[in-house]
Parts: structure tokens; C-alpha cells; sequence
């Protein structure tokens, strides 16, 4: 009976499904349990990403299911967004023929991997059926004043032909397209209050203690709350203020200039007519193509231009120059600043390039400075100096103090900042959920009535070669009838970001069937929250974020009851893969290189670093083509007994045959000796045992527990099958050479081998099935109770002791497992060979290692 994984695999699939075996119902009785993997964009392929992230929360789910939990484990698609959109432009399609194409297609690559979703729950969000509840909630944060439109400065990425959210600019790049720079752009958009829970969602970081603390730093960075002062600066030739953020308000009285950000829409009004306008509008033109992060970077040159207008300083009344400056941001604090030269490097720099001058208003304790001798500005604490009524107060103490004294003034107020700004949402694409809003002549902007709901995206359209949307152009869906007047309207034709969607899936999956309203709130009460969830890093402060908003939004509805979405997270590592490239053909697919040689010219390939597999650099390996060769099982082994989950996975094709022969070795090891195995019931713990069978039944339990530990504590699913394997081995060397029918090494060898396969069904699901029903077990592995270890099968009545002399290895002795450190001590001065090399010479001390090493010091 050979080992023939693509048949085996494919029956047990059939069965699974016909038997419904994964379906899930709520149930009070029974402690629940929801493993939850972030859900996949239907891109045609699953890749080794995919199948390494899903194994992992399969392992869990199987496990927790057998540990008697009731396991929620759904998969749906991520269908909406740009992917889809730009793929069908390319190939002449429409978005949802090659989104449900590709869905059809991963589907079946994922049922093939044997994982157990129940996929009568799944769901699609581009299904209206989905974003019908979304566009509801939208309604209702507009009602709450949650949901917004206004005009601003906007992330624009040019190859997107859309709005990008501040979360989706990396180094100034467009979050999907890392070669495009983001510019800004003036327009309407839609946005989401994520600042009204800013507080709340940072004070909550602190209880997530089942999340890495890499990704909550992550979020306390980017949500980067700071203490300190709004102060205004009134304009000196006109009744307008300026308002500046601070958190170094104790330096006020230095401030000698002020400083604008570019992209500030003051900046324009501030310098038309004056003879500075044309340099000015230059200078911002020229920065706004530089990239965000560029512009604050320590080694980028600190640069700025005169507007020819000033305001005064609120404390001393001093008339100070205003300039534009490249390292000041819009999107942080005001998007103005005041500059302290003496104080801030930064302000330093830019004040000695520009002439500028230095005011010292914060001396060291045991020193005068001055402006006109320094040659970097002075940070550390210190005295107050040139203060009005703070002088010779500490500057730190005196934070407060200036804070109330601006206020009492009404020259400014002590306030919180957050870097955090609210969430764009609104795409210039179509391949999305549409905004339910009319805009009508006479009444302004109507939100769709609730009963007019979903507004339907129309598939019926021609896509627009350069990626625009097509919505603008279409009189059947942006030609509309104002719910009030019944005038004449026109439609929103903004979609959603795809964010949306996937900040709140995980709550639909408990109710996706439910068609009353946003959410079956008794059933999502039983589920939620998510028990484990698990997916990249990648979404720190993105998917994550912003999943953590959603939940407060539909808490506060009324919809959930949780706080947070997701108890516990676990960030999988990346798989990874060596570069091969031809010196003529570029970068190669492993299965263009041969025995080092490029196929199709015959040159030496040169091979590159390891990286994360990428199509673009073509070091990626197709599921699909190993489990063609060595069955899904195989696959699923490799990438989990390669590394631990949270490293990088570095691909080794000797590791993936290593796993095969693995389970070829557990297959013979059943089939070759099934008979007899049949022929007994495992070892009940009655009939007393000694020598080998002893250790072997000590060993089977000693990997139940190690296994059980591992996975539950840890998901160290690499060290649980290595010590599956460690079971293997031993149980081999007892069946090289079988005793015969009858002996009582059968029921132990039976136990020991019910053992492996059930510690082993997590992970290879097909093989383990098909070798415990040949066992004559009936019940499916995933309804078989997982197996406790017995305690006292683990009792040890001997152990080998080691004792030295100085640290050298004088003799060994088997000893009682039951002697204490004292007793050890004993035994060893006086054993004969410890005597003899001690030889009378003072003992100075004896020192005894574990119970298993006794070294007497001379």
C-alpha cells in the first residue's frame, strides 16, 4: 500500500464536505473559540504567503476544536479596490468577471490545502448583500456627525488616480505602487472621525496584551499624542491670528520667526499682490514634490522663503518675520510653527542660513550663554532668562505656568495633539462601494434614505483606459431624484476605500446570512471578539487601526458589544527565497534555472539574496505545482517545521522532500505493520511495564505534553513536530525488527502510534485520517478529543548521575530518582573513584547541577 497523497487528500476533501464537517452553529453550552486569518484579495493564485499564513491558523482551529472548544473559522475575499480594477482594465474585462473568476479559482486552491473553513459563511464584500450594511453605518456616522465632506489637500497618487488615506503614503510613496511618488492635490473627500476615539484607541493599547508590542508601538507612534499649548500670534498688518501648536511653550519669549508649512492654504491669500508671491508659490511648488519624509529628514537641508508679511510675538510684542519652510508638515499641529533658534537645532540651522535672529531665553543651571557666541542651540533643561515673570524659574516647572498665563490672556490654551488625522475614504475609482449621498440644487446634500438601500454599483458601465472612473459618465447611475424635493440630483460618485470593507468582516462572518439589519447582534455577542486572529504586519496601521475604530463606531451604535475586534494577534513571518537572475534574461523563475544553468540560453545563473518571494522578482514557488508532486500535507508540513511562525520562512526545497519522507516513514509505519496494530486496543496503564516499553509509553506522553504545550502556548508548531518525529524514531527501532502477534509490546506500540497521528492531525490532516480509519476508528479525527498525558508515565525511577572532581568526569552511577541534593552529596564523597582523586585534600565545596551532576571542588 503505497503513500499516495493526491488521491487520499482528494477523498478525505469529498468526505469532509459531504459530511459537513466544519460547519459551525452557535452554542451557550460550550466555550467558543474564533481563529480568524486576514482574508485574502482574489488575485487568480494563492502563493506561498497565502498557504503558510492559512496553515497556521488551520493548526489552531483543528487543535482548539479537538481541546473540545467551538471553533469559528470562516474565509471570504477582500474584492473590492484598485487590484481588481486596473487587472481588468489590462485584459480587457470587466472588475467582477475577474474578481469572481479569481475567487472561484483561489477557492478551489484552498479548499484543496485541506483547510477546515466553513464555507457556508462565506462572504464577498463586493457583494451588495455586504455593502448594503456598510453604506448603512456610513449613514449613520453622518448623522453623528462621524462622517464628513470637506475641501482639503489630499494624497494623489498618479498611477492610482486616486485619493490615498495618510496610512497609505509610505516614504512618500503610494502604498501599492513604492516607485510612485504621492503629490497633494486640492479636493472635496470624504472622511471618517477616527480622532474622536484617538484617546480611547491608544489608552486600549495598553490592555492588548495578547497583540506584539511591535505593532502597538506602531500605533502609539503613529497616533503620537503630545501635551502642549495652541498660541496666537496676531498678524501685524491686519486683524487675522495664527495659530501654532507647541509642546515647548516655556520658550515662547525666544520665538523670532515664524514658520508656515508649503502646503498651508493660508500661505496663497498671505503673499497675493506682494512682490514675494511669485517666489513664495515657487518655493511651495517646488517642495510639494518632495516627499514627506524627505523634508523632515535630519540630512535634508533646512530651506524657506520670506513671504514679506509678520506677525507679533504674543508675549513680548516683538514684530517677527513669518517664512515658508520645507520641514514644516500640514498635517501635524497647525501646519504653522513658531521658531526658537537658541532652543531647537532645527530653527538653529534655518536662522543662521537665512540671518535671522537668536534670542537666549533658557540658560544652564551653571552658566550664562549668549545668542551671538553660540554655535548650536542649547536643548537640555535650565534656568528661564529674558522671561517677563518666569525669569529664574526652571523651564520644565514653568510649562504649565506659561500655559495658564497665554490663557488668562487669551493669547492661547493648553491643549492635546495627535498626529493622527481622520481617515480619507474617498476613491476616485470604481471598482468600490458607492457613497450613498445626492446632491440636489435646492436642498444641498441628502443622504440615501435608509429603504433606498444599497445603492447598487452598476456593472453595465465601460471601463476607462487611463483608470478613471466610468461613474461620472454614467446618466443611469449619477442622474438621480432628490429624496426631498424630487428634483432633479446627481449621485456621489466616490466609492469607499477598500478599508472600510475589512474593518468590520470579522463581525459579518457571525451573521452572514442575517438580512434584518447591520449585524444579528445575539449571535455576534456570542462570537465576538476575534479569539486569535492572524495576518501581516504590514497592516500595523492600516487594516489593524482602523478595525479597532470601526468595532468603537458599531459598538456605540448599538451593533457590538466588544471594545476591541481581536484578543490576541499573531504576526506571521514573510516566506522567503534566494534571487536567481541570467546575466541575459534577467531574473528567473525556479523553474527556468536547471542544475544552475539558465534553460533557455545555457548561461551560469548567478544567485542574489534572499528575499521575500515577489513575482516582480520571480523567486516565488507555485502551491499548486508541490501539491501537484508531493500532496497538500507535505506542503502544509514544510512551512510549519521550517521556522517558527513569527520569523521568516526561508524556502529550502531539501526541507520540503525532507517533510515527504516524513511522512512516508509514518505511513509505512502503520501500513507495514497494520494487522497486528489492529489486532489490540492501545495500552490501558494496567499491566505493569518495564525496560524499553517503559521508556516508550514515557516517551509517547512525554510528546503529548510537549506537543499540547507547544501549540497552545506558543504555536511552536516547528519544535511540536520535531518531537513527533523524536516519537517516530523510537517507535521504528521497536518495529524494525516486530515481536510477534500477542506480545505485549503491541497495546504500548499501539498507543504510541494512535498517539502520532492524532498529535500530528493539525498539521497533516489527509494522511492522519486515512491511517486512523485503517486503525478501525470510525470517529473523525477532528471529533476525536485530544489527547491528555498521564503524569505518572512520566515518572522517572532511576536517573544517571555524573560526578567530578574539580571538573573532570571521575565516575557515573545510576541512582534513585527520589534522592535529594543532600543524599547526592553524600554518595559522591564517598564514592571510591571520587575518593581516590581526592585523596585527602581539603574539600572545599560540593556543588550539585539539576539533580544530574555532582562536582566536588578540592
Amino acid at each position: 500500500m503505497k503513500y499516495n497523497p493526491q488521491d487520499l487528500e482528494v477523498k478525505w476533501q469529498e468526505r469532509w464536505e459531504r459530511e459537513g464537517l466544519f460547519k459551525v452553529a452557535e452554542d451557550p453550552s460550550r466555550e467558543k473559540y474564533y481563529l480568524l486569518e486576514m482574508f485574502p484579495y482574489p488575485s487568480g493564485k494563492i502563493h506561498m504567503g497565502h498557504v503558510r499564513n492559512y496553515t497556521i491558523g488551520d493548526v489552531v482551529a483543528r487543535y482548539k476544536r479537538m481541546s473540545g472548544k467551538n471553533v469559528l473559522h470562516p474565509m471570504g475575499w477582500d474584492a473590492f479596490g484598485l487590484p481588481a480594477e486596473n487587472a481588468a482594465i489590462e485584459n480587457d474585462t470587466h472588475p467582477a468577471r475577474w474578481t469572481y473568476s479569481n475567487i472561484e479559482a483561489m477557492k478551489t486552491q484552498l479548499k484543496r490545502m485541506g483547510f477546515s473553513y466553513d464555507w457556508n459563511r462565506e462572504i464577498a464584500t463586493c457583494d451588495p448583500s455586504y455593502y448594503r450594511w456598510e453604506q448603512l453605518v456610513f449613514l449613520k456616522m453622518l448623522e453623528k456627525g462621524l462622517a464628513y465632506k470637506k475641501r482639503t489637500l489630499v494624497n494623489w497618487c498618479p498611477k492610482c488616480q486616486s485619493v490615498l488615506a495618510n496610512e497609505q503614503v509610505e516614504n512618500g510613496c503610494c502604498w501599492r505602487h513604492t516607485d510612485q511618488e504621492v503629490v497633494l492635490k486640492e479636493m472635496d473627500s470624504w472622511f471618517l472621525r477616527i480622532t474622536a476615539y484617538a484617546d480611547e484607541i491608544l489608552d486600549a493599547c495598553d490592555r492588548l496584551t495578547g497583540w506584539p508590542e511591535r505593532v502597538l508601538t506602531m500605533q502609539r507612534n503613529w497616533i503620537g499624542k503630545s501635551y502642549g499649548a495652541i498660541i496666537r500670534f496676531p498678524m501685524a498688518d491686519s486683524d487675522e491670528v495664527i495659530e501654532v501648536f507647541t509642546t515647548r511653550q516655556d520658550t515662547v519669549f525666544g520665538a523670532t520667526f515664524l514658520c508656515f508649512a508649503p502646503e498651508h492654504p493660508m500661505v496663497r491669500e498671505m503673499v497675493k499682490g506682494l512682490p514675494e508671491e511669485p517666489e513664495v508659490l515657487a518655493f511651495v511648488e517646488k517642495t510639494l514634490k518632495m516627499e514627506k519624509y524627505m523634508r523632515t529628514a535630519d540630512f535634508t537641508a533646512k530651506e524657506g522663503v520670506f513671504t514679506g508679511r509678520y506677525c507679533l510675538n504674543p508675549v513680548t510684542g516683538d514684530r517677527i518675520p513669518i517664512y515658508v519652510a520645507n520641514f514644516v508638515l500640514f498635517d501635524y499641529g497647525t501646519g504653522a510653527i513658531m521658531a526658537v533658534p537658541t532652543h531647537d537645532q532645527r530653527d538653529f540651522e534655518f536662522a543662521k542660513k537665512y540671518g535671522l535672529p537668536l534670542k537666549v531665553v533658557i540658560r544652564p543651571p551653571d552658566r550664562e550663554i549668549s545668542a551671538e557666541t553660540m554655535t548650536e542651540a542649547y536643548v537640555d533643561e535650565g534656568i528661564l532668562v529674558h522671561s517677563g515673570p518666569f525669569d529664574g524659574q526652571g523651564n520644565l516647572e514653568a510649562l504649565e505656568r506659561i500655559a495658564e498665563y497665554l490663557e488668562e490672556r487669551g493669547k492661547g490654551h493648553k491643549t492635546v495633539n495627535f498626529r493622527l488625522r481622520d481617515w480619507n475614504i474617498s476613491r476616485q475609482r470604481y471598482w468600490g462601494a458607492p457613497i450613498p449621498v445626492i446632491y440636489c440644487e435646492a436642498c444641498g446634500m441628502v443622504p440615501v434614505p435608509e429603504e433606498d438601500l444599497p445603492v447598487v454599483l452598476p456593472l453595465d458601465v465601460n471601463m476607462r483606459p487611463n483608470g478613471g472612473s466610468p461613474l461620472p459618465f454614467e446618466p443611469s447611475f449619477c442622474e438621480a431624484t432628490c429624496p426631498k424635493c424630487k428634483g432633479k440630483a446627481r449621485r456621489e460618485t466616490d466609492t469607499m476605500d477598500t478599508f472600510v470593507e475589512s474593518s468590520w468582516y470579522f463581525d459579518r462572518y457571525a451573521c452572514p446570512d442575517y438580512d434584518q439589519g447591520v449585524l444579528d447582534t445575539g449571535r455576534v455577542a456570542y462570537w465576538m471578539p476575534v479569539d486569535q486572529y492572524i495576518g501581516g504586519i504590514e497592516h500595523a496601521i492600516l487594516h489593524l487601526l482602523y478595525s479597532r475604530f470601526y468595532t468603537r463606531v458599531l459598538r456605540d451604535l448599538g451593533y457590538l458589544s466588544v471594545d476591541e475586534p481581536f484578543t490576541n494577534l499573531l504576526t506571521q513571518g514573510m516566506v522567503c527565497k534566494e534571487i536567481q537572475s541570467c546575466p541575459q534574461h534577467g531574473y528567473l523563475y525556479p523553474y527556468e534555472v536547471e542544475d544552475g544553468r539558465c534553460r533557455r540560453c545555457g548561461s551560469e545563473i548567478v544567485t542574489g539574496n534572499t528575499l521575500k518571494m515577489s513575482k516582480s522578482k520571480k523567486n516565488v514557488v507555485d502551491p499548486q505545482v508541490l501539491i501537484d508532486q508531493y500532496g497538500a500535507d507535505t506542503v502544509r508540513m514544510f512551512c510549519l517545521f521550517a521556522s517558527p511562525p513569527e520569523r521568516d520562512l526561508e524556502w529550502n526545497d531539501q526541507g520540503v522532500e525532507g517533510s515527504y519522507r516524513f511522512l512516508n516513514r509514518v505511513w509505512r509505519l502503520v501500513v507495514d505493520n497494520l494487522d497486528a496494530l489492529r489486532g489490540v486496543s492501545a495500552y490501558d496503564g494496567k499491566a505493569p511495564l518495564e525496560g524499553g516499553l517503559k521508556d516508550l509509553r514515557r516517551k509517547t506522553h512525554w510528546t503529548i505534553r510537549k506537543v499540547s504545550s507547544d501549540v497552545e502556548d506558543r504555536f511552536h508548531f516547528n519544535t511540536a513536530i520535531a518531537a513527533v518525529m523524536e516519537l517516530v524514531n523510537d517507535l521504528g527501532s521497536f518495529l524494525n525488527d516486530p515481536p510477534p502477534p500477542g506480545d505485549p509490546a503491541w497495546p504500548v506500540l499501539r498507543e504510541g502510534v494512535d498517539a502520532v497521528i492524532v498529535l500530528l492531525s493539525p498539521v497533516v490532516p489527509h494522511i492522519t485520517e486515512e491511517l486512523w480509519h485503517r486503525l478501525g476508528h470510525e470517529t473523525p479525527l477532528l471529533e476525536t478529543p485530544w489527547p491528555a498525558y498521564d503524569p505518572d508515565a512520566l515518572t522517572v525511577e532511576s536517573r544517571l548521575v555524573v560526578f567530578q572532581v574539580n571538573g573532570k568526569v571521575r565516575n557515573r552511577r545510576e541512582v534513585p530518582a527520589s534522592l535529594t541534593d543532600g543524599d547526592l552529596k553524600e554518595m559522591a564523597l564517598a564514592d571510591e573513584r571520587v575518593q581516590q582523586f581526592v585523596a585527602g585534600k581539603p574539600v572545599k565545596k560540593v556543588v550539585v547541577v539539576q539533580g544530574k551532576l555532582v562536582n566536588v571542588v578540592v
